[in-house]
């Protein structure tokens, strides 16, 4: 079996780097120039100790790409990209493929809640990974919602190093307090700033134990997400710095094997202290909602306020949590064994192409406006120019004409609905309030707007 994995940015070349590690037979790896391209230094660092994926994958553009798929003809193609990347690269692989090759895509990281632009960028994949039975059971939900049929496969986060159980025994040195920064959580200036006001508190609290501040990348270094404000800029104006806060780059495995607890927003970080028996923090100080992806660790006894974190008070989180959120046992996973079936399954018959569920329309130029808008300045051709002139007006038609048809839809249904303003702080550790539930919460939507530092989060709730 052939394998190509197709990578782009920082996070899908760490996760598809260590998913194709774990893959059978003949093993290719390579990064596709984008914007995002990941540094050198970042691509060390994501193909470490791999084994059959190489020291140095190459960097090829779209047309080395078609290139290279001429002359694998893979079995399988694992893309490990970002959304608006896949339906372009999977049209060039199809392009000069002599027998379509199975398709497989997932998501880096904590994929919880579901979310349609998940489904919808991989709606043509024949099988998408995911890391918890939580995520199967939601993302199925979902797609049978949007009427999609597609496969789930389950796969343990690589970077578990323990499969059955939890990691135990302490490291010979326990010195330092790792903040898992997120480039995407928290947005506003504001909130940034009042991290490290925590952060530098808890410093002073705790004066044997450097705070330090992971960065998932130096300057110059392009990530996943684009970073607002971040955190090494805004330490240097920070006044009365303790000296043991610090702002460091490097691997994370590397800043855990010191960690005494680490906190985070959200990060999947978190996730990767947990299985080395290492005791955490998700700050719930602005809220629990999908803005800020951290309802994953609702009901984990992860969810705590700056206060617990100053006061040094890491808490490990619950059993009945772990088994439903990444800690399932290694014989549950099942997507190589559903990647080898597909593999067969290719072998008696030519596999149908999956229908793309949202993008279809446009003919050519939609795929020349999809190439563009993925490669953006990389994309030098006049057709790539000409779908941006004509693209960007029908766009914003199309999404004005949209959501003026959502706002009618709203006013004609006949349901009661009270809107609330609620507060950006939920108090610790989790929300379980029976008389909150019986409210029959509809909904959360956050408002962010990072150039006024302004956040509204707004509730509603059947009356």
């Amino acid at each position: 079996m052939k394998t190509l994995g197709i990578v782009d940015s920082d996070s899908y070349l760490k996760w598809g780097a260590a998913a194709l590690a774990r893959m059978d037979g003949d093993r290719t790896l390579v990064i596709v120039e984008t914007p995002t391209l990941p540094s050198a230094a970042q691509r060390a660092a994501a193909v470490d100790g791999l084994d059959g994926v190489g020291h140095e994958p190459p960097v090829v553009s779209l047309a080395g790409l078609r290139a290279l798929v001429l002359e694998l003809q893979p079995d399988v193609v694992l893309l490990s990209l970002r959304g608006p990347l896949i339906r372009v690269v999977l049209r060039e692989v199809l392009a000069v493929s002599r027998r379509r090759p199975v398709f497989v895509s997932g998501l880096p990281g904590i994929s919880y809640p579901a979310t349609r632009k998940a489904l919808t960028f991989r709606s043509q994949v024949d099988l998408i990974l995911l890391h918890s039975r939580r995520e199967i059971r939601e993302f199925a939900e979902l797609a049978e919602q949007m009427g999609l049929r597609q496969r789930f496969g389950l796969a343990r986060l690589p970077f578990l190093e323990h499969p059955d159980s939890l990691a135990g025994g302490a490291a010979p040195v326990r010195d330092e307090i790792v903040f898992a920064v997120q480039a995407k959580v928290p947005r506003l200036r504001a909130e940034r700033v009042q991290i490290l006001g925590w952060l530098a508190e808890t410093a002073r609290s705790h004066p044997n134990h450097r705070v330090v501040i992971k960065l998932r990348a130096v300057a110059g270094e392009a990530q996943t997400h684009r970073e607002y404000h971040p955190y090494d800029e805004l330490l240097g104006e920070l006044e009365n710095r303790p000296a043991n806060l610090v702002a460091e780059s490097g691997s994370m495995s590397s800043h855990l094997e010191r960690a005494a607890g680490l906190v985070t927003i959200s990060s999947t970080a978190l996730i990767e202290a947990v299985s080395l028996g290492i005791p955490g923090i998700a700050l719930c100080d602005f809220g629990v909602s999908k803005g800020l992806i951290n309802p994953v660790f609702d009901g984990s006894g992860l969810l705590q306020s700056s206060e617990e974190l100053i006061a040094g008070h890491f808490r490990v989180p619950r059993g009945e949590w772990l088994d439903d959120n990444y800690f399932h046992p290694a014989h549950a996973n099942d997507w190589l064994s559903l990647v080898r079936d597909l593999v067969a399954e290719r072998e008696l018959h030519e596999l149908p192409l999956r229908k793309l569920a949202m993008g279809r329309a446009g003919g050519r130029l939609r795929y020349v406006w999809d190439r563009k808008r993925a490669l953006g300045s990389l994309d030098r051709s006049p057709s790539g120019y000409a779908a941006l002139v004509i693209g960007f007006p029908a766009r914003s038609v199309y999404l004005s004409a949209r959501r003026l048809l959502r706002l009618a839809k709203r006013r004609m249904s006949p349901q009661r609905v009270t809107p609330a303003i609620a507060s950006t702080t939920i108090a610790p550790p989790i929300l379980d309030d029976p008389a909150s539930r019986s409210r029959n919460s509809i909904g959360t939507s956050t408002i962010v707007s990072p150039e006024s530092n302004t956040r509204i989060v707004i509730s509603i709730w059947n009356e």
